[in-house]
């Protein structure tokens, strides 16, 4: 199901070359595949159609976990199509298509909303799809997975690298991203928090309150948010002018204070990730805080953090990571669940950024003491960055060697080229998606330099590279001394913060 069988520069390239020259609709219409052909989750997303907006209308009652409503999709078609799949785990009640009552299936089992409309979709055409659905997300599962969290804290749609197939049908994959609306009705006493602007709050009816929230940019559906309990909602604003919203649980007890002292300094940290990486890419930031994971997660303008992340005190490298993606992983997400480096390497290098801003530690020394610290046998050399495999996505070799990989990229181009090489990545890529080979590509173009073996290196084949992220220089330098490299004060942190962040994933 999950079976690779090449690996390094050259299978990425052929891979490219494939997408690129798949072959063109049939002459009659014909069914959009199940999936968009990501090795990795063979069922993720759907072919023959481009979603541009989601309109998600719901109610939940967290005492039941009856989730009922409506999404409506507003799509195009790719080809000319006579049924198309949604990735949905619910059971639907009814479909519409163009207004017109389409034919569909449940095969929730394997997370697929099968419809057939009325009228075949003309190549091109753009269609409104409504989707009615009552249903219980806790009960639920894909290939016998549940991504839904249910407990005293209330609900949770959060998750990676699916969770939208939970709360709503969705086109579900990264590179098929939309702007949405999400209205969500709630228990007066409960919060019901999502992405982007929160629109406006209103009652509708004796003992509930609907929260409108909005994003405007271009949205993955694994980063949009659903997020029901008992929460304190902080709305204010940044220096900038953008809407600021947070949101703590009111479980999180002697965690509160550090957690706040963390989150809300969303704005002063990203402010300087924007002198790294470029502006802000969205419409509004801030962030949640639950006892319902342990793990977090970078959703859309509003990362949702796992409360135990605060247990010890402040975690300002953590909330640096989570808004790292916001450049890389959100506004510029992969192409395929193999290209996860571009994700998780790029964002914990934002935190050895964010520790050296800070005085916790040098990028350089992060770096050094990070390869001095892992023998040739550590697990930390045994997975290939670049191909990690579905079941290791989350390893920490993706985050710690992911990282080493850029600043050994950055020792190899000199600061000025790497700086501009991540920026021109984001400015170029913002609102879509990129593969690992167009970053080399980028990266060669830029430095004016050949850098084949030195990703061949560090994200291709497995074991550790004999020359360190800082050079040769620095190589005999640690080799030279009596003892490994000192540790940065802000190491242990940064470990744990990728233990976490690895430890829950449903994926």
């Amino acid at each position: 199901m999950r079976a690779r069988t090449r690996t390094g520069l050259g299978a990425l390239a052929t891979g490219i070359v494939s997408v690129l020259l798949a072959g063109t609709a049939s002459a009659a219409p014909s069914p959009g595949a199940p999936g968009v052909g990501d090795p990795y989750y063979p069922n993720a997303g759907n072919g023959g159609t481009d979603v541009l907006h989601y309109d998600i209308r719901l109610t939940y009652q967290p005492a039941t976990d009856l989730l009922s409503g409506t999404t409506t999709l507003l799509l195009t078609a790719t080809q000319d199509l006579s049924r198309f799949d949604l990735d949905f785990a619910l059971k639907a009640s009814s479909v519409r298509v163009n207004s017109r009552p389409a034919q569909f299936t449940n095969q929730t089992g394997n997370g697929e909303l099968v419809v057939t409309p009325a009228q075949p979709l003309l190549k091109g055409q753009t269609a409104t799809v409504v989707v009615a659905y009552a249903d219980t997300p806790s009960t639920a599962t894909v290939d016998g997975l549940n991504a839904w969290k249910k407990g005293s804290f209330g609900a949770l749609g959060i998750d990676e690298p699916q969770s939208s197939a939970w709360w709503f049908p969705a086109n579900d994959h990264p590179t098929d991203k939309a702007t949405y609306d999400v209205s969500i009705e709630a228990p007066d006493g409960n919060a019901a928090i999502s992405n982007g602007t929160l629109v406006r709050k209103t009652k509708q009816r004796a003992g509930w309150t609907r929260w409108q929230w909005r994003s405007t940019k271009p949205q993955a559906t694994y980063l949009t948010a659903f997020v029901v309990g008992k929460y304190e909602v902080v709305e204010a604003t940044t220096p900038g002018g953008k809407p600021f919203v947070t949101a703590y649980g009111a479980d999180l007890g002697d965690s509160l204070g550090a957690a706040k002292a963390s989150v809300e300094r969303t704005p002063e940290i990203n402010e300087f990730l924007a002198t790294q990486f470029g502006p802000y890419p969205f419409e509004a930031e801030g962030g949640v805080v639950t006892s319902g994971i342990g793990f977090s997660l970078e959703n859309q303008t509003r990362p949702v953090y796992g409360a135990r992340n605060f247990r010890a005190g402040s975690n300002t490298t953590l909330i640096a990571h989570e808004n790292a993606h916001q450049w890389y992983g959100d506004s510029v997400a992969v192409g395929r669940w193999s290209d996860i480096w571009l994700n998780e390497g790029f964002a914990s290098y934002a935190e050895w950024l964010w520790s050296e801003h800070e005085g916790e530690g040098t990028v350089a020394e992060l770096a050094q003491y990070t390869y001095d610290a892992n023998p040739a046998d550590a697990d930390l050399w045994k997975l290939v960055p670049a191909d990690p495999g579905a079941d290791n996505q989350f390893d920490n070799a993706v985050y710690d060697r992911g990282a080493l990989t850029l600043q050994a990229l950055r020792t190899a181009v000199g600061d000025q080229a790497f700086f501009d090489i991540l920026r021109t990545w984001h400015a170029t890529k913002s609102g879509s998606h990129g593969r690992i080979l167009e970053f080399i590509a980028l990266a060669e173009k830029i430095s004016g330099k050949p850098l084949h073996d030195l990703f061949q290196t560090w994200l291709y084949t497995a074991g550790k590279p004999s020359v360190g992220p800082n050079g040769a220089a620095a190589a005999f330098r640690s080799a030279a001394s009596a003892s490994a490299s000192v540790k940065p004060r802000s190491y242990d942190q940064i470990q744990q913060n990728h233990r976490f962040l690895a430890a829950e994933h449903a994926g």
